[in-house]
């Protein structure tokens, strides 16, 4: 090897260093993927009585499935654009993420809200039974397709580089109310699930942007202002 493509590796090596966390999926996604072999038949019953209000809709489809590119894009801007807030997002995924995979292992649970037929029959539903056939319906609690969601949006907000940008902030709103009631309205996931994925969500939130500013250096906080004297 040259002493110039050393140089190079060294260089880009350095300039991606932040890379590492991502070896975090070389954890998650195998053990997740133990889960949902072994959780089958075997696991307890997550149901609210609300949860049998809620119609199935086909068409929550789309924005589900969006979730993947959402969260995939959140994390390769921030990597890319934001190296502070790519260590904000990956902390605040990854810790839930990690939570859930603690709380299935040692509480395996699943649902039995899943339709066993459809009203209609559209290129929606059959989109729906490809996802049944691939996606089992335990392993639910806190719901990672609503946390995950939340945590990029928080990214999001909280970028100086969409501070003016609406389209992006309300669009990024928009999209992750939308993947929130896609869990319920796909019969994904019970209100259960999508309750205790949003109180977890608000937990981190309150960890990651609100407790750790104050732990910054005095140079790096924004200045507060003093009340007035009257």
């Amino acid at each position: 090897m040259t002493a110039s493509v050393h140089t190079t590796i060294r260089a880009f090596l350095e300039k991606n260093k932040h890379g590492i966390l991502l070896l975090y999926f070389a954890i998650y996604l195998p053990w997740f993927g133990y889960l949902e072999k072994t959780v089958t038949t075997h696991f307890h019953v997550i149901h609210m009585a609300v949860d049998d209000y809620i119609p199935f809709c086909e068409y929550f489809i789309i924005p589900y499935l969006l979730w993947f590119f959402y969260v995939a894009w959140g994390v390769g801007y921030f990597y890319l654009k934001d190296r502070s807030e790519y260590f904000r997002l990956c902390s605040v995924l990854f810790t839930g993420m990690t939570v859930f995979l603690v709380i299935s292992t040692i509480y395996p649970n699943g649902h039995y809200l899943r339709p066993t037929e459809f009203a209609r029959d559209n290129i929606f539903t059959d989109m729906v039974r490809q996802l049944y056939a691939t996606d089992t319906s335990t392993n639910l609690f806190p719901s990672i397709h609503v946390y995950n969601s939340i945590a990029v949006n928080m990214a999001v907000w909280h970028c100086e580089n969409f501070r003016k940008n609406k389209v992006v902030r309300y669009g990024s709103a928009f999209l992750m109310i939308s993947i929130v009631l896609s869990t319920m309205f796909l019969k994904q996931h019970s209100v259960f699930d999508v309750l205790t994925g949003i109180v977890m969500a608000v937990f981190m939130y309150r960890v990651v942007y609100v407790s750790v500013p104050a732990h910054m250096p005095l140079a790096q906080r924004r200045p507060v202002r003093k009340p007035r004297r009257i």
